[in-house]
């Protein structure tokens, strides 16, 4: 069954990472599905869900971290399963996929908004801010709350080795935000002058522990030493069901030559590895909130968001999956 041409090549920016940013992930998947299924030739039911079965494997494999990908995924299959198994027909089976995955593009994009609106509240006039990364809803916070009327400055750190600190900076300065730039180990030396830290999260488990962009874990550990307030923006669909089955997440172990170019990397003595871990664990007890477009919440909490979201999807194999 033909996955198209579209598809392959989105599923391609993911893995390669030219489309980054668990949010921007998760939309490019659920978007991925809606052209699967505007532009299939399927002449059957059968036919067009075995098609949009092997579409979302493909996206289903690209990153293994970013849990946002398996739930855009899980978001349009859940419902196209369910038109599936009823009977549907052809188009009314295609309408159905299609318009899970508008829904969930734009449910995402309004929770970005939310997450700003709900966050900037507990930013204070004045804030010194530390970030790590690039994430939207992180981004969200800070920039409403300047809109706001609030004398902020950020320090960004430039994230290692895919440099996606570069791309925040760029954009808080767009927005007229003043920026300070830092490699990553000066996260603790200027610790001192933060007032809080904010961060986004590619993937938040059921105890609140935290996923995301390496070096998080130690910025978070820095931030509780300092007593700075350390709050996660992420959207609900970043929370990871399976871990309510006791399913471990797994870290992506990148190509090591992000860290050392190929042509050096070929000179240097066989006996030294390079590893590239694109994320770490940060425990529950180093965050101290995390905002959602739902509300604000404990990390304690982060099992009543899986059960009241997710609870269903542990109930049968994932559609893709049959």
């Amino acid at each position: 069954m033909p996955v198209v041409k579209e598809v392959l090549e989105i599923a391609e920016k993911i893995k390669n990472m030219e489309i980054r940013g668990a949010g921007k992930i998760a939309r490019s998947a659920a978007y991925a599905l809606q052209i699967q299924a505007e532009k299939s030739q399927a002449k059957t039911v059968d036919e067009f869900w075995e098609e949009m079965k092997q579409a979302a494997k493909i996206l289903y494999e690209t990153r293994p971290t970013a849990v946002s990908l398996p739930n855009a995924l899980r978001y349009v299959m859940h419902r196209g399963k369910i038109a599936y198994s009823s009977g549907a027909d052809l188009e009314q089976l295609r309408f159905i996929v299609i318009n899970a995955a508008k829904e969930f593009i734009h449910n995402s994009e309004n929770a970005v908004k939310r997450i700003g609106e709900i966050g900037a509240k507990r930013i204070e006039d004045g804030d010194v801010i530390m970030t790590h990364c690039h994430s939207k809803a992180a981004i969200s916070v800070m920039k409403t709350a300047f809109e706001q009327g609030k004398d902020i400055k950020v320090i960004v750190t430039e994230t290692r080795p895919k440099w996606q600190g570069k791309i925040t900076a760029k954009e808080l300065a767009s927005y007229g935000i003043p920026v300070i730039y830092v490699v990553d180990s000066a996260a603790r030396h200027y610790m001192k002058m933060t007032d809080k830290v904010v961060m986004g999260a590619d993937s938040i488990t059921v105890n609140g522990a935290v996923i995301n962009k390496i070096g998080t874990a130690l910025i978070a550990l820095t931030a509780k030493e300092h007593r700075v307030w350390t709050m996660i923006a992420a959207e609900t669909y970043k929370f990871h069901p399976e871990t309510m089955l006791g399913q471990l997440v797994e870290i992506e172990m990148r190509d090591p030559t992000e860290v050392i170019p190929e042509e050096e990397l070929k000179t240097w003595p066989k006996n030294i590895e390079v590893w590239n871990p694109a994320f770490d664990v940060t425990p529950p007890e180093y965050v101290d909130v995390i905002i959602t477009e739902r509300g604000v919440i404990p990390p304690s909490a982060a099992i009543d968001i899986l059960k009241e979201e997710f609870g269903w999807a542990l109930k049968y194999r994932e559609p893709w999956e049959d």
